[in-house]
């Protein structure tokens, strides 16, 4: 997998923010391919340039391994050295910023996220990756503003920004652009795991159940389910009065989910 694509999951391995989760609505489709970072070869009449360029691919590739398999410590190792060989590197920087939120360290991985997104201005993914931080991580209003450079990004394919855009709008309360926005993006891509749980969400708050319902279920055929996507599921079924169904949702996330089933005792689906 070329490290482009590891851009357009920069989250997926983080932990999955309350609200506008960045577990969901930046992975492509298929997902994250195998990958086996093969050597470059170099050749002798390579200039300096080339070779410089070729090692940090190298790197890069390892790094991105490296980072699959859980190993944060030779992942950051990697993409330092090509940081430090190229400051513009915004692959080092974006799996860096993956690293970051791997360890916990939020904020330093929105110093990186911003930094590769200022150094990448036309770059949809980019731009998508720093507006999913500031979502999920308190400031819901500044990263609209990032969704819809991401949006207007030219050569970007903008399912995954106006998923986050219409769920980050939910999170506002500006609902005038949460409908619109995500129904773009399920026109772009059907199989939109974050807009359809988000649409799910809106449908709730709007009373509107049976349609609600719809989109919890296309959600759950989707993804592998979450907690927060169960609890929403048996919320709905419980306004629909089919008892049987919400218990059904409840008893996996219980078997499923033990401690967010006993954290979310009680409470009920939250727009």
């Amino acid at each position: 997998m070329r490290l482009r694509n590891l851009l357009l999951v920069a989250t997926l391995i983080a932990v999955a923010a309350s609200g506008c989760s960045r577990l969901t609505f930046v992975r492509p489709k298929g997902g994250i391919r195998e990958f086996d970072a093969p050597k470059s070869e170099y050749r002798v009449s390579d200039s300096k340039a080339t070779r410089q360029r070729l090692e940090e691919q190298d790197s890069l590739g390892l790094a991105e391994q490296r980072l699959r398999v859980g190993d944060l410590k030779t992942a950051e190792q990697e993409a330092s050295k090509v940081l430090r060989r190229n400051p513009g590197s915004v692959g080092a920087l974006t799996l860096l910023a993956i690293v970051a939120d791997r360890r916990g360290q939020s904020k330093a991985a929105g110093a990186y996220y911003r930094k590769a997104a200022e150094l990448a201005p036309n770059d949809g993914g980019m731009l998508n990756n720093y507006g999913a931080w500031l979502c999920g991580n308190g400031f819901p209003a500044e990263a609209l503003v990032w969704f819809d450079r991401a949006i207007a990004a030219p050569n970007y394919n903008p399912a995954g920004a106006l998923a986050n855009a219409g769920g980050c709008a939910l999170q506002t309360g500006q609902y005038e652009r949460v409908e619109t926005d995500l129904r773009k993006a399920l026109a772009l891509d059907p199989t939109n795991a974050y807009a359809l749980v988000s649409m799910a969400r809106n449908k709730y708050r709007l009373g509107q159940f049976m349609d609600a319902r719809a989109f919890i279920e296309r959600r759950m055929t989707a993804a592998p389910v979450d907690p927060g996507v169960l609890q929403l599921a048996a919320d709905i079924e419980t306004k629909l009065g089919d008892r049987a169904a919400a218990e059904k949702y409840r008893q996996r996330l219980r078997a499923e989910f033990p401690d967010a089933a006993a954290a979310s005792s009680g409470e009920s689906a939250r727009p």
